[in-house]
């Protein structure tokens, strides 16, 4: 039934027998059909292809037909839509014969014949192509070839110029609805496919894996049903899960789980794929894998892209936040951090550095912070730990003496815990940069006694 080139450059050739085939290549593997794997593989694709149209149906002799027509402008016309449609193919690891006509039966009958332009928009184009195809490619016809051989018709022309009646009375009204279907004159009826109202799609290994950068092809497979599914129910995901599956049996172990959490919900698989690339290649397998999972956890519906008049500068903050996903996912969650306010009036202690959440949060979950002063700004860069300045002619004094340039800022606060009571300044030295200083206040201490200077920050 199939073969492969270099089973071909051999002498091997459809319809060959068993023993033919290795007498011509005695190296060459011979599988047996299976058609429950060849229905999967079929469903497989179909449920990818629904990213590119939701109007797919299975015709006969493994051949599955999508209606494209309202989706020609979106993808930049049909060349570029059938290279869309060959790359999704390849990502799965199937070939295709790929061809587009007006209606779905000349299409059908065009990739059966294996032609090699395959590709035609006009019905009289269509006409002189589908004139030149042999008999045999019709299946109700195929019954009859002895016979329409005899009488000289060895083409779909000659077939559709025979007197109606006759060969409907010898051939059946089978052959005559095929060919009205191939050129336009009957309306076409099928039976579209219709995506699962969940995703959870499986691929068995053909050997056993045992390095996790070798599972990114059966992944990005898997990936681009899951992109097929979510543009036929109109979904963008926010968490998928990838099981690898490893040995059955007596040495049998539970699945290693990747577990992904989205930022931002995603409908394409490219960013999918960036991340499952970084996760893999830092995961050490305990055990060979034999097959793989993915599930779509969490999904919500689908957000159209913004169409601004005038967007915004630096990308979005969609793709801001795949970015720190894909660090994440590079670097380790606990080496991308981020500022996270607390509700504490003390400087070093208004902020902690946790990891990068899964999902931003929203300001109507954030802590109420102390309100500022208005017109008391804050240094760009705050020390990790205030440095005692020295003091000279009743002045503090940090590579010259300073000015004070601003009024007091009194900030008293940790009663709870460590006490403090100071008072900020902005000062300026001889060179014109400013500097945070404040002045401490020791409760009970005496009148004249000197105050302690600190550096806290510097202004940019």
């Amino acid at each position: 039934m199939a073969l492969s080139p270099l089973a071909w450059a051999a002498g091997v050739k459809p319809g060959m027998r068993r023993a033919g085939a290795l007498m011509l290549a005695p190296q060459a593997r011979l599988h047996e059909r299976s058609p429950e794997l060849e229905a999967q593989a079929l469903q497989a694709v179909a449920l990818a292809l629904l990213q590119y149209s939701p109007l797919v149906a299975q015709g006969e002799e493994a051949t599955l037909l999508v209606d494209a027509g309202a989706s020609l402008r979106l993808f930049g016309g049909v060349r570029t839509l059938c290279r869309q449609i060959a790359a999704s193919l390849r990502a799965l690891g199937y070939t295709a014969q790929l061809s587009c006509a007006p209606t779905a039966r000349g299409a059908w009958l065009l990739a059966r014949a294996g032609t090699r332009r395959g590709r035609t928009l006009s019905m009289a184009s269509l006409v002189r192509r589908l004139d030149r195809l042999p008999c045999a490619l019709l299946p109700p016809a195929r019954p009859w070839l002895d016979w329409l051989e005899g009488i000289g018709c060895r083409t779909l022309g000659q077939l559709r110029h025979l007197p109606r009646p006759g060969l409907q009375r010898r051939c059946g009204a089978a052959v005559l609805d095929m060919l009205d279907d191939a050129h336009g004159h009957n309306t076409e009826l099928f039976v579209w496919l219709e995506a699962p109202p969940t995703f959870r799609a499986s691929l068995e290994l053909f050997d056993r894996v045992e390095h996790a950068d070798a599972l990114l092809f059966g992944a990005r497979r898997l990936l681009q049903q899951m992109t097929g599914w979510l543009c036929a129910r109109q979904f963008a995901v926010e968490r998928i899960q990838l099981l690898l599956a490893h040995e059955r049996g007596r040495v049998a172990r539970a699945p290693t789980v990747i577990d992904l959490a989205l930022g931002e919900a995603v409908w394409r698989d490219e960013h999918l794929v960036r991340l499952l690339k970084e996760r893999l290649a830092q995961l050490v397998l305990d055990a060979p894998v034999i097959g793989l999972t993915l599930e779509a956890l969490q999904v919500q519906p689908m957000a159209p892209p913004s169409e601004s008049l005038f967007p915004e500068p630096g990308g979005t903050p969609q793709e801001r936040q795949r970015l720190l996903e894909l660090l994440v996912a590079r670097l380790g969650a606990e080496n991308v951090l981020q500022a996270s306010p607390r509700a504490d009036y003390r400087p070093e202690a208004a902020n902690q550095w946790l990891p990068l959440p899964a999902k931003p949060v929203s300001r109507s979950a954030a802590p109420d912070l102390p309100p500022g002063l208005p017109g008391m700004p804050r240094p760009g860069w705050l020390l990790a730990q205030p440095i005692a300045l020295l003091m000279r002619e009743h002045r503090p004094f940090y590579g010259s003496p300073l000015k004070m340039v601003s009024v007091a800022e009194r900030i008293e606060a940790g009663w709870w815990g460590q006490s403090q009571a100071r008072d900020y300044f902005i000062a300026e030295g001889r060179d014109h940069a400013h500097y945070w200083v404040y002045r401490e206040r020791i409760a009970g201490s005496a009148e004249d006694a000197a105050p302690r200077w600190f550096l806290h920050g510097l202004f940019g």
